[in-house]
């Protein structure tokens, strides 16, 4: 153990090659944490997802400038991640629970209809909802018989046929 801790310096007060040493072992640390928690972490980013990135991201940050001890911190982010591997898979089983970790889809156009009350739910302008879908090769409102705010934050178009 002490052999680590000259390798990574003091909590308070490291040099540049202990906090290079730090780097790369949180490097590999960030890159455990990821792959424990999952694809979805940083591909769907429901509110839950977000929360946990930024909360790992901070902590290994604090961690590499000498602001939290290491190991404590470390632990501390393990659990956290795990914590949100084991939601992430409950909600997949108890929907009631997945109705509180995870953002809904709101319906923004239907039949042509653009509803305005939603985009506002949505946070979304109209020049939003547009631009979406042009991305999807529609520049009539006409043509889109849905178009929903995804709890990513995508909108995706269904076309009329």
């Amino acid at each position: 153990m002490e052999t680590f801790r000259l390798l990574i310096g003091p909590d308070e007060g490291a040099n540049a090659a202990q906090l290079c040493a730090r780097a790369v072992l949180l490097f590999a640390f960030g890159i455990l944490c990821i792959r424990i928690a999952g694809r979805r972490t940083f591909a769907s980013y429901s509110p839950l997802d977000i929360i946990v990135a930024l909360i790992v991201g901070s902590n290994i940050s604090r961690v590499m400038t000498g602001k939290a001890a290491f190991f404590p911190a470390l632990s501390a982010t393990l659990v956290l991640v795990v914590l949100h591997r084991v939601i992430a898979v409950a909600s997949l089983r108890f929907g009631a629970l997945s109705w509180l970790v995870k953002a809904r889809p709101i319906r923004l156009v239907e039949n042509g209809e653009i509803d305005r009350a939603a985009l506002r739910r949505a946070n979304l302008s109209e020049q939003d909802l547009h631009e979406a879908l042009r991305m999807e090769q529609c520049d009539d409102i006409r043509q889109v018989k849905s178009a929903m705010a995804e709890g990513g934050g995508k909108i995706s178009v269904v076309r009329t046929e």
